[in-house]
């Protein structure tokens, strides 16, 4: 039999609160509609909603149990309920609990691009050394992490954890929930300017990680970021003295000594503490690579298998809006999509760009870009639009289409030839880019989240015949 994840009694010595009945859950949801069968509901008092108006849902859906703050209405008295004072903090007491009971490795990994990315393929690197809990999607806020981690099941024997930030002072308090022995900081770059002065205070705001770790912690750094001594500096504070630095730096302890990106994936040469790891990497881009050493970092930190770790980096595949590479219909052929639409920022935006270069064109194609506004970079923004001009010239994309007002400021940096059309919502702009591609062509659809590039993303995929297929490495 499967040891459930909760029962009654230890959510209410975690929590305090009073079941009505016993219970047993093999998962925790705050989301009704995404809620499996078994699932624990936790019903929180959102920014947007209560969650107590989803409690009955919860139960039509199969929730093994709800904790409430009161029975709603219209929740059966046969349905099994924990009552605690407030919702969120008994989800933050399930996850201290969980966090205390655990015997798994904790790592946690932050940082201003790539965290998703790195947390999936550290999910995937230590799969075949043990079983691996993992934040699921991109849950990494203040609701997200406690969420994250009250899934640990006691069978895990790695946890791996995303925390995310937009304002100074949220990724410490998530730390000193997560408590990671390592903790992996992937870069620092000019994100979420409205709510910094500079980029070094985002360096502050990213070292709040070492909040949650002891002194015996670990903390793997790129060696290749400007802010990597600031950070080291701030490790040390903290009493961490263990520091990997990785990238291509000469000092890094795993470092990369050479890697070839093709249009689909990549071969690695790294070395990681002095010993020379070849491995395929099955997504493209120099970014990927460089935050594959930080996995095989953490890899070898915790004592795990490094060459199958490695040897399992050829299966990463990128996540949806996040690099993934889909195939398109139109009526006058396929389309290769390289769907970035979650999110943007300056140096997520040139990764892509670079990604689009390298992509071998048939004897028709175009490399095309689709970008729509960078949210939240603050007094600065518009320079910082305007200066995608040089990547895009220097990238030979022959067709850049913008959404936004601020990318107005792109296409004033461009050439006329480059202009592809602008409006001022990805809705408005798809019948001037429908009117343009043509078979063959190979998009980049990028933009931050609230631009709904991915509207794009989706439109395209059915514009001819609705049908569209994962584009795998060939």
């Amino acid at each position: 039999m499967t040891t459930p994840l909760w029962t009654h009694g230890e959510a209410e010595r975690a929590t305090g609160g009073k079941s009505s009945k016993p219970w047993e859950a093999s998962g925790v949801s705050m989301d009704s509609r995404k809620l499996e069968p078994g699932d624990l509901f936790v019903a929180i008092h959102g920014p947007h909603f209560d969650g107590h108006d989803f409690v009955r849902d919860a139960f039509q859906r199969g929730a093994a149990a709800a904790i409430v703050e009161q029975r709603p209405q219209g929740v059966p008295e046969r349905a099994p309920i924990l009552i605690v004072p407030h919702g969120f903090e008994a989800l933050q007491a399930l996850a201290r609990a969980a966090r205390a009971r655990t015997k798994a490795r904790v790592l946690a990994v932050t940082g201003s691009v790539g965290k998703t990315g790195t947390k999936e393929a550290l999910r995937l690197a230590l799969g075949d050394s043990g079983r691996v809990t993992a934040t699921h999607g991109n849950l990494n806020n203040a609701y997200g992490v406690p969420l994250s981690l009250a899934r640990l099941t006691q069978a895990s024997d790695y946890g791996v954890f995303e925390l995310g930030m937009n304002h100074p002072g949220e990724i410490g308090p998530l730390a000193r929930l997560v408590q990671p022995e390592i903790g992996i900081i992937t870069n620092v770059e000019a994100v979420h300017m409205a709510h910094f002065g500079s980029v070094a205070e985002i360096a502050d705001a990213k070292a709040e990680m070492f909040e949650g770790m002891g002194p015996e912690g670990l903390a793997i750094l790129n060696r290749d970021n400007p802010y990597f001594q600031r950070l080291a500096d701030a490790a040390r504070a903290r009493g961490i003295e263990r520091i990997v630095g990785f990238g291509e730096h000469p000092e890094a302890q795993v470092r990369l000594i050479n890697c070839t990106c093709h249009a689909f994936s990549s071969n690695v040469i790294a070395e990681i503490r002095g010993v020379e790891v070849h491995y395929p990497l099955g997504v493209p881009g120099r970014h990927w690579v460089t935050n594959s050493l930080a996995v095989l970092a953490a890899v070898d930190a915790v004592g795990a298998d490094l060459k199958k770790a490695a040897s399992r980096l050829g299966n990463l595949a990128a996540p949806v809006g996040r690099g993934r590479r889909v195939r398109g219909m139109l009526p006058s052929g396929a389309i290769e999509i390289i769907d970035e639409s979650y999110n943007a920022n300056p140096a997520s935006m040139r990764a892509t760009l670079d990604s689009l270069a390298a992509i071998p064109l048939g004897p028709v194609g175009r490399r095309i870009a689709v970008l729509g506004d960078m949210l939240e970079l603050g007094p600065n923004a518009a320079r910082m639009h305007a200066d995608l001009a040089g990547d895009l010239i220097r990238n030979e994309i022959e067709l850049v289409f913008t959404v936004g007002r601020l990318m107005e400021n792109l296409d004033r940096e461009l050439p006329p030839h480059m202009l592809g059309g602008h409006a001022e919502s990805a809705e408005a702009l798809l019948p001037i880019l429908l009117e343009e591609l043509h078979g063959s062509d190979v998009v980049a659809v990028k933009g931050s989240q609230a631009i709904n590039m991915n509207h794009i993303v989706e439109t395209l995929l059915h514009a001819g015949n609705g049908m569209a297929n994962a584009v795998n490495g060939r």
